[in-house]
């Protein structure tokens, strides 16, 4: 294996895995996905299927326990409902603190793990989909570019110089990201980002709202939401 790549099932890490196996090569690639207690599966199925598509081995962790006592609202022990509004609207109302589906250091701890598991299969990159629009006014401060800087060079110096962190749209928005995904024909049928565990994307979550005018300023429509009307 040459290259680890955390896969949640969204755009922004099957975009990422398209990318690792256009350098490496599908039978050098591996996949991770995280069970982390979230409120529905749907994601972790679209992980698979994006695997298979690929052809590329998925290797899956639960650290869930490790999420136990948090109220953000992805998790299944969390009273608070999903906020159908955008990042920016509930910036406003957070003070500049994390939106509430911020899930804690989630990808400190999601890099960290992959780490262990990359090393362990030989593995001297690790991919993972972090872009500007997640950053932006702190929303998810573990989508920064200082958090980023951060974390590789941690994982770098703790494996002893043998893996590297790749964040390739850490400087890009989404619609960048849709951008490069188009041009590799990524199945983005296939993906699920939608906070909410229904047949159809909400639409109004700040995930599907990103998701949507990504696919729009490309001028294409989202494939999850062909045939529907708004």
């Amino acid at each position: 294996m040459k290259a680890l790549v955390l896969l949640s099932g969204g755009v922004d890490s099957t975009t990422c895995l398209a990318i690792a196996v256009e350098k490496y090569g599908r039978e050098d690639v591996l996949a991770l996905s995280v069970s982390y207690g979230q409120k529905h599966s749907k994601e972790l199925t679209a992980a698979k299927a994006v695997a298979d598509y690929y052809g590329v081995p998925l290797r899956t962790l639960d650290l869930s326990v490790l999420f136990e006592g948090s109220d953000c609202s992805l998790l299944q022990g969390s009273g608070e409902a999903i906020p159908e509004e955008s990042y920016s609207d509930q910036l406003q109302k957070t003070g500049g603190k994390p939106v509430s589906t911020y899930v804690p250091f989630r990808n400190g701890l999601f890099l960290s793990s992959a780490a262990s598991v990359a090393l362990s299969n030989g593995c001297e990159e690790i991919y993972y989909g972090a872009h500007s629009d997640d950053a932006a006014g702190n929303a998810y401060p573990d989508c920064t570019p200082e958090f980023n800087e951060s974390i590789s060079r941690a994982v770098y110096l703790g494996s002893g110089g043998q893996l590297r962190v790749t964040a390739p749209f850490i400087g890009w928005n989404k619609a960048q990201v849709v951008g490069k995904g188009l041009s590799l024909h990524v199945p983005y049928e296939l993906t699920w980002s939608c906070y909410e565990g229904e047949d159809k994307p909400c639409g109004v979550c700040g995930t599907c709202r990103d998701r949507i005018a990504a696919f729009e300023a490309n001028g294409v429509t989202d494939p999850l939401l062909k045939g529907e009307t708004t």
